[in-house]
């Protein structure tokens, strides 16, 4: 994920980046508005951290401006806290707004949250995906395998659902532990291993999209 962080301090954005990259995220920075609406013209990016109050053009304009070409979620940063400002941001589009003196754990819980939302919100509403002769209804359900009715258990289901929601990315072990199964789960990878394994029988030749990566986990590649 590509994060644009924009703040006149140049010490929050360095915490910010920080905890950005830790997360396995890129972080790319704005010492101002201007700056970041150049920087959106020229680039894409998944989601912006902007400051409200910043020299030469400020968070809020350089949002109206960013949005007029771009629909990039957005996170406002501000001291100002009043409701006012708020209901602003909002108005003009912007996804959250986050009070100074922050977290950045906190705003980090922010940016995934906005990002899950947003990634929900444009997924397709007939929730029906075809790849080759594999054709999954997620609405329904109900897998087929060249037009044969799949026979699934729940866990399969929701492994192979996580799969081609989040198609193309890698996936650890720890991640589908945590996302599928939950929190509360004790086990250990070999569970993970296990299940996909299973799965991977009941797709038949379309077992093939389900990719292992040595040492780190999965990836549903078509």
């Amino acid at each position: 994920m590509k994060v644009l962080i924009v703040d006149d301090e140049e010490m929050i954005r360095n915490v910010l980046k920080e905890y950005v990259e830790f997360e396995g995220n890129e972080a790319f920075e704005a010492a101002d508005g201007m700056e970041a609406v150049r920087m959106c013209r020229d680039n894409d990016y998944d989601i912006i951290l902007m400051d409200v109050m910043m020299p030469r053009l400020d968070g809020f304009s350089a949002v109206k401006e960013i949005r007029k070409t771009k629909d990039i979620p957005v996170i406002m940063l501000s001291a100002r806290g009043e409701e006012y400002d708020k209901l602003f941001g909002f108005e003009i589009g912007v996804d959250d707004y986050v009070t100074k003196p922050f977290s950045p754990k906190e705003v980090m819980a922010r940016i995934n949250a906005v990002t899950k939302r947003r990634a929900a919100k444009d997924e397709p509403k007939n929730d029906v995906y075809k790849f080759e002769g594999l054709t999954i209804d997620m609405a329904g359900r109900n897998v087929y395998v060249d037009g044969e009715k799949a026979e699934l258990t729940p866990k399969e289901y929701e492994i192979l659902f996580y799969f081609v929601k989040n198609r193309g990315i890698a996936l650890t072990r720890e991640k589908l532990l945590m996302d599928v199964w939950g929190f509360d789960f004790y086990g250990d990878d070999r569970t993970v291993d296990t299940h996909i394994k299973m799965l991977r029988s009941n797709l038949k030749e379309y077992r093939k999209f389900i990719v292992t990566l040595r040492g780190l986990g999965y990836k549903f590649e078509v």
